[in-house]
Parts: C-alpha cells; structure tokens; sequence
C-alpha cells in the first residue's frame, strides 16, 4: 500500500454518516461536515495511479480532496458549503470530496436519506 508511508491504514481510514454528520478520515487528514451540507453524490471510479497512491490528493482544477485507496470506485460528493480536510488551517476548502469505500452505493444510500 502507497500510502503507508503517510499515515494511511486501514484502521486511519474510514467513512462514517449518522443522522447529523459526515465523518471521514484518511490517516492524518480529516473532514468533518454536517449531513445538511451535502449537496449531491455520484457513484465514480476507473481513477488514474497518480490519483490513488500516497497521501490525500488536491485537485487543482476544482479544490477537490481525494481520499483513495483503490482505483476501481468511489464516491464523489459535493457540498453546499465548502469544507476543510486536507490543510489544517482551514485556508484551502474544498467544494467536493471523493472517497474510496468498500460500498459505494451504500454510502450513497446513507448520505441521500433525510
């Protein structure tokens, strides 16, 4: 695994939804936001190397973070209000997020229903 090295394991990385928020960590990143926020999902994959190796990834066409771990399928979700996860700070927020999860139709599932 490519992100070993940086923190990322399978006990670092994880997805969780309750009735009140969106929770996800990948090693030492993290985001946090309420479940109201999200604005849509859509099911994505057939993602490059480049894009799934190492650390969290930083688009830098949209502000997007990527927390990876395959390149087969993930979730790609946007926010109404752009959140913090991959800096600290707080000075890069990100309109969307992409996860990597064993089921991504039932993280679907869990983040579609009111």
């Amino acid at each position: 695994m490519l992100a070993l090295p940086f923190g990322v394991t399978p006990v670092t990385a994880w997805v969780e939804v309750d009735e009140y928020e969106l929770r996800a960590r990948f090693g030492p990143w993290s985001l946090r936001t309420p479940r109201e926020n999200v604005a849509s999902t859509q099911e994505t994959g057939g993602f490059g190397f480049v894009k799934t190796a190492g650390p969290a990834h930083l688009s830098l066409a949209d502000r997007g973070v990527t927390f990876a771990t395959n390149p087969d399928r993930g979730v790609c979700v946007l926010f109404h209000e752009s959140v913090r996860a991959i800096d600290p700070t707080g000075r890069i927020r990100h309109p969307g997020a992409t996860f990597t999860v064993a089921d991504p139709t039932a993280l679907i599932a869990a983040l579609e229903e009111r």
